[in-house]
């Protein structure tokens, strides 16, 4: 051990064998505090049931308050994605927790004679237990910032509804000109199918609050006290703050990965929804005179070297990408979930990896969305009004008044000839000019009271 590490051998082994992502554990401290969370909830409860020393268990209390406040996390050192099921993870931890510990008994690290990594910060417990512990509690750490990056871009996005809720426009179906309808409606419905997956997260919470812990190497519990598994649940909900509670079949809970795949599965199907949200702010921006030009966003930088004045749509195009990396990562989190054998999932930390990464990645890049492109978009009524009175779309309303052959007919002849709808309707007498007048009100034509 290096005489500045907490570290020790075991840790030193997994660097060695261990080189592949560039990303230490320490690089995701909800990971790190959780671990410690872990660990002083096993340290407590193993000397309330004299199975450990009170000095030590208070030694080892204090070393993880001490990680959860922040501090060491620089000496979780191995790679994120390792062989062992995250035996190298949890031995990083009791590594570094029993060397502080040590410090805190007077004694200098290494000797373990006084309070040993496995023996006494790891009594109780077994990788397979205090480490899908740990992450459960970590994503649901990770996934506080998500959700309250979401519910500020809901907000935001449901101001511009409010604030474009006067803006008519043309709808479309498959990029053709459909039936009227307001920019208003459409950034709202923007914010509720947002909202439909920040309620999901809030329920895929509870599903990561069961927890195996105490269940040890296959869920049997060896090596615990009978008694010990509902008492380390019950302290570690105390020192999380979440509502945790033992799972209902430790065994069972050991081999299944089922909820890391619907939490993976709920991250894919809100970055489909952001990326397509973003399809649509590039495509309603576009131009800015020979596109839709329904919308400005607002200029965050030059677009081109080349073309002077030119400004590209950067904030949604990033949204995108980001997009496309969960959706990729989904499809890692399925197939390590997959390989599971037996009594145990080898993979959880690619799971881990992968999972923690796109909380991540997916709460900068609602954040960016909003600060940097929701907030300063700006409709282009003009634009939008000019486009719903040349559009051939709002025959739809007449229908019922003209029939679906005449509108179609006259429909035809506006695309041919470039007239507006309403001159050819009241040039055949189809309808007459009041009738046609109020059937053709905007907000009416856009579904709203007139």
């Amino acid at each position: 051990m290096p005489g500045t590490a907490y570290f020790g051998i075991q840790t030193q082994r997994a660097l060695r064998n261990f080189c592949l992502t560039g990303q230490s554990i320490g690089k995701y401290p909800e990971l790190i505090q959780a671990l410690a969370m872990v660990k002083k909830a096993a340290a407590r409860i193993n000397a309330a049931l004299g199975d450990l020393d009170q000095a030590q268990a208070t030694a080892i209390c204090v070393a993880c308050d001490e990680i959860i406040a922040g501090e060491l996390h620089d000496q979780f050192v191995v790679d994120l994605i390792q062989g062992g099921a995250g035996t190298s993870t949890n031995m990083n931890a009791n590594e570094v927790i029993a060397n502080r510990a040590l410090e805190h008994l007077g004694y200098t690290r290494g000797q373990y004679q006084h309070l040993h990594p496995n023996n006494h910060v790891n009594l109780s417990q077994s990788t397979n237990d205090a480490y899908p512990t740990a992450l459960r509690i970590a994503l649901v750490l990770a996934s506080r910032p998500l959700s309250d990056s979401l519910a500020q871009l809901i907000a935001s996005l449901r101001k511009k509804a409010q604030a474009f809720s006067s803006v008519i426009k043309m709808g479309r179906t498959q990029l053709q000109d459909a039936v009227p309808m307001t920019l208003g409606q459409e950034f709202s419905a923007f914010a509720i199918t947002l909202e439909e997956d920040q309620q999901r997260l809030h329920e895929i919470h509870q599903l990561l609050a069961e927890v195996n812990l105490g269940g040890t190497a296959i869920g049997t519990g060896i090596n615990s006290r009978p008694e010990y598994r509902s008492s380390v649940v019950k302290a570690l909900a105390e020192i999380s703050g979440l509502a945790l509670k033992p799972a209902h079949c430790p065994v069972e809970a050991t081999t299944d990965c089922g909820v890391f795949i619907t939490l993976s599965g709920l991250l894919k199907r809100l970055a489909v929804k952001l990326s397509k949200i973003s399809n649509d702010l590039r495509l309603l921006s576009s131009g800015p005179h020979t596109g839709f030009g329904e919308i400005r966003l607002p200029p965050m930088q030059p677009g081109s070297s080349i073309m002077p004045g030119k400004v590209n749509p950067v904030i949604p195009e990033a949204v995108n990408q980001v997009a496309y990396q969960v959706i990729g990562s989904d499809l890692s989190v399925t197939m390590a979930a997959e390989a599971g054998q037996l009594q145990l999932n080898a993979m959880e930390p690619l799971i881990a990896y992968n999972l923690l990464q796109s909380l991540r990645l997916m709460t900068a890049a609602i954040t960016m969305l909003d600060n940097k492109c929701i907030q300063g978009i700006e409709a282009n009524r003009e634009h939008c009004a000019r486009l719903l009175q040349n559009s051939i779309g709002i025959i739809t309303a007449l229908n019922p008044y003209i029939g679906y052959d005449n509108a179609s007919r006259i429909a035809k002849q506006a695309l041919e000839t470039g007239a507006r709808v309403s001159d050819l309707i009241l040039e055949e007498g189809l309808m007459d000019e009041e009738l046609l007048d109020r059937v053709l009100q905007p907000r009416s034509l856009a579904g709203l009271r007139p």
